[in-house]
């Protein structure tokens, strides 16, 4: 059979497209969903009646992030769920992305319409969450510091204090290099926000679900509505971690809860590997400090035992038996 010529994309172009439609959605799009759905928890979490914080709205929202943050990075076999969950569905959606994006035409000088403008606004918003993503990931998984102005570390067990301080660009507050990174992750935020609803858009397009005009009007108008809330989640995420977390609050908070589920040492062993200084005010609520609290609370609390024995006079002057 004579060589037709056609590269193996080309071949193969109905399934890899479709491969790379559900890609998209899953796993790439659950996990979205997932991640800022706990990110903005620094948020929402205000309302988290069972966190205490710091006793502020903020410092609940800090202390429920952390909460999920440690549950994630506990769960069995994470490495294993994000490489082949994760990291290698990224990877073959991106690559086709990129050589679909560099093969289309773009004919918005000819046909400047919606459809053609989504197409173009697609192709760029992917590239965009590419390199933001390549720079999330770098910065706070693969220690690409150099990266982060301040040179902020970040780590699951101090979650919130070092993501705040990667995005102000240092532990003391906003700095210049702080405002690029979160404006940065604003733009990045968005256009996978952008990315995903438009895709799920094109994906019902894609496998034949949305065939007449008017039911690809209304899945546009759901596509719109799930675009709308993961930006507010986005969005309340970059805000939330940029201009609400104040470090050493967060800090404080942090520390507490890595003493009461893994004990003082576990604390300091983690503030020497990141350079971190204990906070001396930190009110750990350990098993130990709770069962101290119990007793005096019931010591305080137990009836008054009744009024003193009566001794007899001889009792009190102390007589012996040679006074019988």
């Amino acid at each position: 059979m004579a060589d037709s010529g056609e590269s193996f994309f080309d071949r193969h172009y109905f399934l890899l497209r479709r491969l790379h439609s559900l890609t998209g959605i899953v796993p790439i799009g659950a996990f979205l969903l997932v991640h800022l759905t706990t990110n903005s928890s620094v948020i929402w979490g205000a309302f988290n009646g069972r966190a205490k914080g710091d006793g502020t709205a903020i410092g609940r929202g800090v202390e429920t992030f952390q909460h999920e943050v440690s549950f994630i990075n506990n769960l069995p076999l994470l490495l294993l769920t994000e490489i082949f969950v994760l990291w290698l569905p990224i990877a073959f959606h991106s690559v086709l992305g990129v050589y679909y994006a560099k093969s289309g035409k773009r004919n918005t000088e000819r046909y400047a319409y919606q459809d053609n403008w989504r197409y173009t606004v697609q192709r760029w918003t992917g590239y965009i969450g590419l390199l933001f993503i390549v720079y999330h990931v770098g910065t706070l998984r693969w220690g690409w510091d150099f990266l982060v102005p301040g040179g902020a570390q970040w780590s699951h067990y101090f979650a919130s204090s070092t993501l705040a301080a990667a995005l102000q660009g240092s532990t003391d507050g906003f700095t210049a290099g702080g405002v690029i990174v979160s404006l940065f992750y604003m733009v990045g935020v968005t256009s996978l926000v952008f990315h995903l609803a438009n895709g799920l858009w094109t994906a019902a397009i894609t496998w034949g679900v949305t065939v007449s005009e008017a039911a690809q009007k209304r899945w546009g108008y759901v596509c719109g509505a799930i675009g709308v809330g993961l930006m507010g989640a986005g969005w309340a995420s970059v805000f939330g971690f940029a201009m609400m977390v104040d470090y050493d609050d967060a800090q404080r908070i942090e520390q507490r809860m890595i003493v009461e589920k893994y004990g003082e040492a576990k604390l300091l062993e983690l503030l020497e590997r990141y350079g971190m200084e204990r906070l001396e005010d930190v009110d750990a609520d350990t098993e130990a400090a709770r069962e101290t609290r119990d007793e005096i609370r019931r010591i305080a609390e137990a009836p008054y035992p009744g009024p003193a024995p009566e001794f007899k006079e001889r009792d009190a002057i102390g007589t012996g038996p040679s006074d019988e």
